[in-house]
């Protein structure tokens, strides 16, 4: 016990610490201030517009015999959530077989694991730690999701509480989960056999989802009959979140409670085996907390991502051809670490699974089993990924290397081969995807050319973005105060007038196709000056030190 009671002395004089550096450098709360005015405004405009004679509640429709009518609407949200929970469970249980997960920093290995405490009590008190930082991303999630809800939903301090636990807890249990996993494999080898049940169970689950749905008239209308049905609530650590959530309808402060001493008596067992079967764990956890040191610099800049992050085979022997010389060299440069990225470098594993999804969607709309809305989604969501995708663009750094300044060529065709090769996958992966997709729903054939000149549109968008800071400020804090405002005036004043533009097509022609037209035909000019400014930042270049 005083072991315990000095780790958490330990922890009280490190809070101290940082309480101080804050209080000499306020400006650490700034995006904090911002988060929290940001709900609060929401709260204050939601509330405003509230009607207060609406109830939060609606009866259900009755239909001529009487009987109540099923709420597709909410039956598909509350379905979502859970298929997304699930999602989230199935992915960390997968990830438990490949990875061990660490409660530790490498502070602690050097100064906790030699010091004369036993490990059991510092294992114990990490694990019941780690829900502080579950419980302060619950508070933040649910703080936002709550205020834009509070026209709906009376937000008590009851509600409130609720919600954080349940998503606090969620999200607290999976690591402890993930480090038994990994414990039992260390001592009994059996990594295979949770590998084969974690797999059984997503297949399990995806029955729950493909056989009701087949089972009704509409597809969309069964999906989620049985996942979003009460019973699902007794499902671990899924339906128990959601059983504590559901305090919001119900109001019934016992059965909520009840699913939290659930969480409470499954947590202490977990606990329990993990002490049985840990042993001297130490060696266990070194690799996963030096993995996660290392990955905490490259997101703070202090280390370089290097060409083998992410990679499926560093030392596969590549036959190439040969590319030329000059700019072409950059060409070269992406196109073997891409060759070695993925089993081929135009058209990789994802691209695979992106384009069998999109299929998949476009032969359901096919057969009625739901709308063409929801393949019109994706692909609305695959513009946000490729936005993304430009905005997340690694090898930036490398244009403020002499290599890039000494190559004879111009700087149009310098940059040109910089992004060819993420031009010539995005093209693969749009004609690969939206061909088949537009034959089999049979939509509008003007969806081909208007998808593929969207995506390259806001991929530019997001690269120009990320690589108009970098390569024309010098100073990180710069670079960090500019890239939001950047981002804002773009969102204001680009993809704004964009996106009202395509509700005003949608309005107007009752079409996606009108609307994509809309959205393509304002982003372009978005994406023209921010290459133009790219390409004028970029011939004025100096050498510097690196």
């Amino acid at each position: 016990m005083n072991e315990i009671r000095l780790l958490f002395r330990k922890d009280i004089l490190i809070l101290l610490n940082n309480i101080k550096l804050i209080l000499r450098n306020p400006l650490r709360l700034l995006p904090y201030a911002g988060i929290a005015g940001y709900i609060f405004f929401m709260y204050w405009l939601r509330m405003r517009n509230r009607d207060k004679d609406s109830s939060s509640q609606e009866l259900p429709e009755l239909d001529m015999n009487g009987i109540p009518e099923v709420n597709f609407a909410l039956q598909n949200i509350v379905g979502g959530v859970t298929i997304l929970a699930l999602v989230i469970l199935i992915y960390q249980l997968f990830r438990a077989t490949k990875n061990n997960v660490s409660f530790f920093k490498m502070a602690d290995v050097n100064l906790l694991f030699t010091a004369p405490v036993k490990p059991e009590n510092i294992l114990i008190y990490y694990m019941v730690r780690s829900i502080l930082p579950s419980l302060g991303g619950a508070i933040i999630f649910v703080g936002y999701a709550s205020s834009q809800a509070i026209d709906t939903y009376e937000m008590s301090v009851a509600n409130f509480i609720f919600l954080v636990l349940a998503a606090a807890l969620f999200f607290f249990i999976v690591s402890p989960i993930k480090f038994l996993v990994y414990t039992l494999n260390s001592k009994y080898d059996v990594m295979e056999y949770i590998r084969s049940g974690v797999i059984a169970l997503a297949v399990l689950l995806s029955g729950m989802i493909i056989i009701p749905g087949l089972m009704a008239e509409k597809f969309w209308q069964g999906m989620f009959a049985w996942i979003s049905s009460p019973w699902f609530d007794f499902f671990p650590i899924v339906g128990w979140s959601r059983g504590i959530a559901s305090f919001l309808s119900h109001g019934n402060v016992v059965i909520s409670i009840g699913f939290v001493l659930l969480y409470g008596i499954s947590y202490f067992v977990i606990l329990k085996l993990v002490i049985r079967f840990a042993g001297y764990y130490y060696e266990d956890v070194l690799e996963a907390t030096k993995s996660n040191e290392e990955k905490l610099e490259k997101v703070k800049g202090k280390k370089e991502v290097g060409e083998s992050t992410y990679s499926l085979n560093t030392k596969k022997k590549l036959a190439l051809p040969d590319f030329g010389i000059g700019a072409k060299a950059f060409y070269w440069r992406n196109y073997v670490h891409s060759s070695r990225q993925d089993f081929h470098p135009l058209f990789g594993l994802y691209s695979l699974i992106m384009v069998g999804i999109g299929l998949v969607l476009a032969g359901l709309s096919l057969f009625e089993w739901f709308s063409h809305y929801v393949l019109y989604g994706y692909l609305v969501m695959l513009l946000f990924i490729y936005f993304f995708a430009g905005t997340g663009r690694a090898n930036v750094g490398d244009l403020k290397k002499p290599f890039f300044i000494l190559v004879p060529a111009s700087w149009a065709s310098k940059f040109w081969n910089m992004i060819k090769l993420d031009i010539l996958q995005i093209t693969l992966f749009c004609l690969a995807m939206i061909i088949p997709s537009v034959l089999i729903a049979g939509l509008n054939w003007y969806i081909i050319p208007l998808f593929l000149f969207a995506t390259l549109e806001v991929y530019l968008v997001g690269f120009g973005i990320n690589i108009i800071p970098q390569i024309a400020l010098d100073e990180g804090w710069d670079r960090k105060l500019i890239k939001p405002f950047m981002i804002g005036g773009i969102v204001l004043f680009g993809f704004v007038p964009a996106f009202a533009f395509s509700i005003v097509a949608f309005i107007a022609s009752k079409q996606f196709v009108w609307a994509l037209f809309g959205g393509t035909f304002g982003m372009f000019f978005v994406a023209a000056i921010l290459m133009h400014v790219t390409l004028d930042i970029l011939k004025r270049l100096e050498f510097k030190e690196v």
